[in-house]
């Protein structure tokens, strides 16, 4: 019997180690898991429009890297979710199931009004991209930043194990500091290069495999983008979580345990 192998893309500024306790639970249900460890720092696949380099990365990476025997469960979470649908539709070969994790496909007029903002640039001077680009990036060591994110709202919401491996993935030591290991430009490139030809590309190069959602109940990026879309991808393996876009971390167990009864 050939073994079953589970491909992981991250959201957009945590690397993979972030989500160690998912990778653990389903490792332990049997599933060969592998996950790149961050999107847009390799020079060959740089983030371009519309994300179809970051999509030609993640290919490369199952085809050189993981190089299944057939093909290939993948899951993701915000960026990581919409890649792997791009790649689903690219390689329908080797894929053979996909979930999403608060990834919406961006589309109707949101998807007209976000082509406009790339192509005017309003998408760099406000939003997520604009924030990212002043974000912190050094401390003087990690008990700094511990206390720095677990004084925030949003993490405080996070499961402490969580928060812990996202202390020990997500920084590095350099230059006398502990730096954000995503780089911040690179994050608010990724937000100012959203893709808003999904929609498009769905109904020439449909996905070949099923594919199941998972939203959260509190998401504000699921509702500022809509979920029809969405909700007419997955059809009846749509399924809801309750917390924010970032539940995943908020609700690790839950989520390791959803996906898990979602790849049957």
């Amino acid at each position: 019997m050939s073994e079953k192998v589970l491909v992981f893309s991250h959201a957009n500024s945590y690397p993979a180690g972030c989500y160690r306790l998912l990778f653990d639970h389903w490792r332990a249900a049997g599933w060969r898991v592998e996950a790149l460890d961050r999107f847009g720092h390799d020079p060959r696949f740089p983030v371009t429009g519309d994300w179809r380099k970051l999509r030609d990365q993640l290919i490369h990476f199952i085809d050189n890297d993981v190089r299944p025997e057939g093909q290939v469960a993948l899951a993701g979470h915000s960026l990581g979710g919409m890649l792997s649908l791009m790649a689903a539709c690219r390689r329908p070969d080797l894929v053979n199931r996909l979930v999403m994790l608060d990834s919406p496909v961006v589309a109707g007029f949101k998807a007209a009004a976000v082509a406009v903002a790339k192509t005017t640039g309003l998408i760099h001077r406000y939003g997520p991209s604009k924030i990212a680009r002043e974000r912190r990036h050094a401390w003087p060591d990690r008990e700094a930043v511990h206390q720095h994110f677990a004084a925030k709202k949003m993490f405080a919401r996070w499961d402490p194990r969580v928060l812990a491996d996202y202390i020990a993935a997500g920084f590095e030591e350099a230059d006398g500091q502990v730096q954000l290991r995503f780089r911040r430009e690179v994050e608010a490139h990724v937000y100012r290069t959203l893709p808003h030809h999904l929609p498009l590309l769905l109904r020439l190069r449909p996905p070949q495999c099923p594919v199941a959602f998972v939203g959260g109940t509190r998401s504000a990026e699921l509702r500022q983008a809509g979920a029809a879309a969405s909700k007419k991808l997955a059809g009846e393996n749509w399924r809801w979580v309750e917390g924010s876009h970032l539940y995943p971390f908020e609700k690790p167990d839950d989520t390791a345990d959803l996906v898990l009864d979602l790849l049957g």
